[in-house]
């Protein structure tokens, strides 16, 4: 049984700075927060989840059954990720690349302590309370400042220095590669990635999350921590939630820059909307996700509520779309991600062929990378993000890494793909490298 107690606060944007300094303590650390951002399909403005009571680690192997298991015994809150190498639990598909973050292929926990934010409002759940813990910690956080230094060039860490895992040259090579796979009929469209990396150094982890967030302001950002291994998210797109028997996926694919003038922005967004190779992009993936969400729906209960839509963010324009369906009340909710997963803008179509083409030309393990973080709820409710514009940390082994990447489609030009890459990259450099 999990007790709970209500605040009433006076300022929710110091509470939440406070709220996850104090949660720096412990070594498991799952931090949601939408930054506000308008949208539909929300139950809180900020979650954090802490201290593990229970957890399960895994690889790939068996790795849905093993979370499905988990998720029906806990019956409880419990937080994670999977990362995308899931796909080799299902599918026939391996992961050979290289791999120098080391992240397990799935990790959740239920946590003895949690925190709800919704406006001013906080509700505070502990698992086994002792005494008056919650009391305890709620006084222990207002003692933290409200306010987090931004890292600079003089901290314990210094400068940062990224390096490329590919070439400009070589990531155009890879493209030609794919447009050749496209024309030949094996795909029509692909998720190609390239990663950023930067080894033998350190990063301020929590202070690093808050700069990064500062410069996006995203709907699905994570600050998520286990032992020594961190991720750090500035993610715009849900990967999929589940409201009672309502599944809701919102794929993002369409990218255009920002302008500072305010006429030009608006010249972006109106590009954006009517760029055809950007459109079919959307409208690809969005086949793909009523496809796979028909694996577990109410017969003819998949309906696209929303198509192509432009969403502005301070960094970039995304379109995205939001493809709903019904399950039944039986149906697992486990067994609704295992027929999902991985995302399709994140893979591409036909996805099998996609991902063994993807696995082919790119050099480095995606891990966590376009994988998923989220939460189920006791009553087995989810929702879970895309994991991109995000920085991957192992602190034992002082690497760091962020990927980029974009749907390759036979209308793909190498040096705009290339350009749009760079559009993604611009938050988590800027943080990294202070440029």
């Amino acid at each position: 049984m999990r007790s709970t107690k209500i605040y009433i606060l006076e300022n929710s944007s110091d509470f939440k700075i406070k709220l996850l300094q104090w949660a720096q303590q412990f070594d498991e650390i799952v931090w949601l927060d939408s930054n506000t951002y308008s949208q539909q399909y929300s139950s809180y403005d900020a979650v954090l989840a802490v201290d593990a009571f229970t957890a399960i680690q895994t690889d790939h192997y068996t790795g849905f059954d093993k979370l499905k298991e988990y998720q029906e015994q806990t019956a409880d809150w419990i937080f994670g990720y999977l990362s995308y190498d899931l796909k080799n639990d299902t599918e026939q598909l391996t992961s050979k690349n290289l791999d120098s973050l080391n992240f397990p292929d799935l990790y959740f926990f239920q946590p003895k302590k949690l925190f709800f934010l919704k406006d001013d409002r906080l509700e505070i759940q502990y698992l086994n309370m002792v005494d008056d813990e919650i009391e305890e910690d709620f006084l222990d956080i207002q003692r933290f400042p409200s306010a987090i230094k931004v890292p600079n060039d003089d901290t314990s860490c210094g400068k940062v220095k990224i390096s490329l895992r590919i070439s400009k040259d070589v990531y155009k090579q890879k493209i030609q590669q794919m447009l050749a796979h496209i024309a030949r009929g094996d795909i029509y469209e692909a998720n190609f990635c390239q990663e950023y990396f930067a080894e033998n150094s350190c990063i301020a982890p929590l202070e690093t999350y808050y700069h990064l967030n500062q410069i996006s302001k995203p709907p699905f950002a994570t600050f998520f921590r286990r032992s020594h291994q961190y991720l750090l998210s500035a993610s715009p797109e849900r990967y999929l939630r589940k409201e009672g028997n309502k599944i809701i996926s919102q794929p993002i694919k369409g990218t255009a820059k920002r302008s500072q003038r305010e006429e030009e922005d608006k010249r972006l967004i109106q590009d954006l909307k009517n760029d055809p190779k950007e459109r079919s992009e959307n409208v690809m993936i969005v086949d793909l996700v009523r496809n796979d969400l028909s694996r577990t729906a109410v017969k003819g209960a998949v309906q696209v509520e929303e198509l192509c839509k432009v969403y502005t963010f301070p960094q970039v324009h995304q379109m995205i779309s939001t493809v709903v369906s019904e399950i039944h009340s039986e149906t697992s909710p486990v067994d609704v991600i295992r027929t999902t997963f991985p995302m399709g803008s994140m893979t591409g179509a036909p996805k099998i062929s996609a991902m063994e083409i993807i696995e082919k030309l790119e050099t480095s393990k995606r891990g966590l990378y376009s994988g998923a973080v989220g939460y189920f709820t006791p009553e087995g409710d989810f929702d879970f993000n895309v994991v991109i514009r995000s920085i991957l940390y192992n602190e034992d082994k002082q690497y760091i890494s962020y990927t980029v990447g974009g749907a390759i489609t036979a209308k793909s030009d190498p040096d705009k793909e290339y350009e749009e890459c760079l559009i993604k990259a611009k938050a988590m450099r800027e943080v990294l490298e202070g440029i």
